[in-house]
């Protein structure tokens, strides 16, 4: 039972050290007055995009653990 519960918060911290990794340049881009609201969106649009495995994991191995094995 302690082992689930710890494999589960190792996915969790791994996923969102993934995911933290992938957005760490936005508040650069954001803030950077040379970058145009078109190249914004289309960084935006790519980081959802990238981040929609990581939660659709997230997902279904927290409903579903016997698929991690």
């Amino acid at each position: 039972m302690m082992d689930s519960k710890k494999k589960k918060a190792k996915l969790f911290i791994l996923l969102g050290v993934i995911w933290v990794i992938v957005t760490l340049p936005l508040p650069w881009v954001i803030n950077n007055p040379l970058v145009s609201d078109q190249q914004l969106n289309i960084i935006l649009g790519i980081v959802g995009i990238m981040s929609i495995p990581f939660i659709v994991l997230a997902v279904v191995w927290t409903l579903k653990p016997e698929l991690t094995t």
